[in-house]
């Protein structure tokens, strides 16, 4: 029945395909070099993660952007992102977040970002050299820009603790650093890219509303503002 849904909802982006198990997915990528794979974490006979790193790691599909969906806890969610996952969707399923997250990486190019709002909050990083302080400056459902004065030697997990504003709850996600700026070299601020990593599904729709909620909010505000 998901598969006849997530058919009906993605079809109006091009033809899909459907396969029952995560062997059969694995023989119809190599065959049919796919733009987009959507992966149940939990399959008959394959982990989702498996299927994730099979792609991502072979050199003719390594290109392949790969959705895990039915993440449940922040280990699950780790696991996609470290075994090459480009998104990660915690079930029950939005139909919304699913079109979103596919419709991004069909577009010539890059892949599209994803919405992001302009956020001020503190935030802790512990990383193996230490504890260490920065700034929120803006968010997504898949990550951070932080700015801070300290920036590891290269990529890394890093243990993150922020609070969103109006939370009083201190969210408490791990990330992996994926890119670097610093003011040194000619960057506006130091500090770096991080996309989250280990993060559970309770978190990851709670960010994904609030982000959602203030970014409609202030693409109304712009087309209020400028109606012709």
């Amino acid at each position: 029945m998901f598969r006849e849904l997530g058919t009906v909802f993605l079809s109006r982006y091009g033809r899909v395909s459907t396969t029952a198990s995560g062997e059969e997915a694995l023989e119809r990528v190599r065959r049919e070099r796919p733009d987009v794979v959507v992966v149940d974490l939990h399959l008959p006979d394959l982990d989702g993660t498996r299927v994730c790193y099979e792609i991502r790691t072979a050199p003719a599909t390594a290109d392949t952007a790969v959705v895990v969906m039915g993440s449940h806890s922040a280990e699950e969610h780790a696991r996609a992102i470290r075994a090459g996952a480009s998104d990660v969707l915690p079930k029950p399923l939005s139909r919304v977040i699913l079109v979103e997250s596919v419709a991004r990486f069909l577009t010539p190019g890059p892949p599209r970002g994803l919405p992001r709002i302009g956020l001020r909050t503190p935030v802790r990083l512990r990383s193996e050299s230490g504890e260490h302080w920065g700034t929120v400056r803006n968010l997504s459902r898949g990550g951070l820009f932080i700015e801070s004065d300290w920036t590891p030697g290269g990529p890394e997990e890093v243990a993150l603790e922020f609070a969103l504003p109006e939370g009083s709850r201190r969210l408490s996600p791990t990330a992996v650093v994926v890119w670097q700026s610093d003011a040194a070299t000619g960057a506006h601020n130091s500090g770096m890219g991080v996309r989250f990593a280990g993060l559970d599904r309770e978190v990851s729709r709670r960010l994904d509303s609030y982000v959602h909620e203030r970014w409609a909010a202030s693409r109304g505000a712009v087309a209020r503002g400028n109606p012709g």
